[in-house]
């Protein structure tokens, strides 16, 4: 497949168009959104995979170089690089010869028409198939149902279940830059049943631009270019906008939790709004009552800082005067020596503050403190 070719029902999109069908007609005609955090995952992926190929033995041609490489990258790369290969030796105790596979190109015809992708990396074992998936950004991503993984399992399945004698699917979501290595396993039975029963209906409705738009936490997961001016998600953080000009002892519990529930997609609406809005005027000339363009605070900084150290020591002043002296952080004090020598020589010397208590969803991965636990705190 060429590269930069997508598919209209991507699994990289599913969750948005599995929950909002008619977002993918909305969409269809707009502009895809490029970013430095995108190309940054681009060549991190490549550089992934020929590491990932050598440590299997496998032939990786030329390691790939890119503007974005960075001592952050290689150690990233090295870890997904030696995952890959600890899911190998595993699968080699139970099966005399997997099957590894990179950037494998699936396809999900049978579930959503025209709809492919490419996996990161694949493991093919006896009555196992393992999908990694490669996150290279800092927000968080689950492997529990997560729409993108479940529909590679199924392309995965298309290519192998009739080789291969396959009961679970597990999927993984690795991300080495929040240490977020995060799986989840499924029986083959329950993914096609929900291929049949989920995925199929959506991708009809997405298809023809049928049924009710239902904004959601996935417009911003999933980054839907129609976020910043789609009429149904303005309506609803606008009517729980209404709640959050009450006072909040006055709110009733259940309207605190629809607050609190909805209160980080607000803020993201609320900033996607002002970047649409500032792109338009400071770009396409579009003016705003009520608002102006100004420009913005201006940073200072030196333009040669050489001819500013020669500058100031011919003047007289000394390297004492010009020069400040610390200590390097506690994280760049373990990465440079190592997480056992950190602990046997400065452990001692580490301390931590107590906690401040704060509200968490349920499911984070955080254990709940108690009430009377609360209470220690506090006294």
């Amino acid at each position: 497949m060429p590269p930069g070719i997508h598919s209209k029902l991507g699994p990289s999109k599913s969750e948005s168009w599995i929950n909002c069908p008619p977002c993918l007609k909305l969409t269809e005609d707009m502009e895809d959104e490029s970013s430095e955090y995108a190309s940054a995952g681009t060549a991190a992926h490549e550089l992934a995979e020929y590491k990932g190929k050598k440590i299997l033995g496998l032939k990786a041609g030329s390691r790939p170089h890119s503007d974005y490489d960075s001592d952050e990258m290689e150690e990233c790369t090295d870890m997904y690089a030696d995952y890959l290969k600890e899911q190998y030796d595993q699968a080699k105790l139970t099966c005399p010869d997997p099957v590894t596979l990179f950037e494998q190109h699936v396809e999900m015809d049978n579930y959503a028409p025209g709809s492919f992708g490419s996996c990161d990396f694949m493991l093919v074992a006896d009555k196992k198939l393992h999908i990694v998936d490669l996150k290279y950004g800092y927000i968080e991503v689950q492997a529990k149902e997560n729409t993108q993984m479940m529909m590679y399992a199924l392309g995965a399945l298309n290519l192998f279940d009739c080789l291969y004698d396959i009961e679970e699917v597990e999927m993984t979501i690795f991300q080495p830059r929040i240490q977020n290595i995060s799986s989840w396993s499924m029986s083959v039975e329950e993914l096609v049943k929900w291929g049949n029963e989920v995925l199929k209906p959506a991708a009809e409705l997405a298809a023809a631009g049928e049924g009710e738009f239902n904004p959601g936490p996935w417009c911003s997961h999933n980054f839907c270019k129609a976020r910043t001016t789609c009429r149904a998600r303005a309506e609803q953080m606008l009517e729980l906008a209404k709640l959050e000009f009450k006072p909040p002892a006055l709110l009733s519990d259940e309207e605190l939790v629809q607050v609190m529930d909805k209160a980080e997609e607000l803020s993201k609406w609320c900033s996607d709004v002002m970047t649409f809005a500032t792109i338009q005027a400071t770009e396409h000339g579009k003016s705003y009552p009520g608002w102006k363009i100004v420009e913005g605070r201006s940073v200072r900084k030196f333009s040669d800082t050489k001819a500013v150290e020669e500058a100031v020591k011919n003047a007289g002043y000394t390297d004492d005067q010009i020069y400040s002296k610390s200590l390097i952080t506690l994280t760049a004090f373990e990465k440079l020596l190592g997480k056992s020598t950190f602990n046997d020589l400065l452990g001692t010397y580490v301390t931590k503050s107590t906690p401040k208590l704060t509200l968490a969803r349920d499911n984070d991965k955080r254990h709940e403190v108690s009430s009377n636990a609360a209470n220690d705190f506090i006294d």
